[in-house]
């Protein structure tokens, strides 16, 4: 199983990981991890080849199965991807901070 636990995550958050978001933008819009980038699930085989494949990319979504399966895919397709244990639910649990709306500049890829 590719997964992290949260604690891991918000440390490598904190030293400027890369992030994906793979839920829904309406899901997005209402709360993420700060400096995630939306790829939906479904779309996720047709930006893949967008992703650094010289670093590790985390994979969020709400509580993390969505974020399991599109790690194993990612890895699959050469991309060392892992996905975020409890998702941004368990961030926001933590009352770790998130941003709302789609801040286009940095929420696709």
């Amino acid at each position: 199983m590719r997964e992290v636990t949260l604690d891991a995550f918000a440390a490598a958050h904190a030293d400027g990981a890369v992030v994906i978001d793979v839920r829904e933008p309406y899901e997005f819009a209402t709360g993420h991890v700060p400096g995630a980038r939306l790829l939906p699930l479904a779309q996720l085989g047709l930006h893949a080849d967008e992703l650094p494949r010289t670093e590790r990319v985390y994979v969020i979504c709400a509580t993390g199965n969505r974020s399991l399966a599109a790690a194993d895919y990612l890895a699959r397709h050469g991309i060392d991807a892992i996905s975020v244990a409890g998702g941004t639910s368990g961030w926001q649990r933590r009352g770790w901070p998130v941003q709302r709306g789609m801040r286009s500049s940095a929420a696709t890829l």
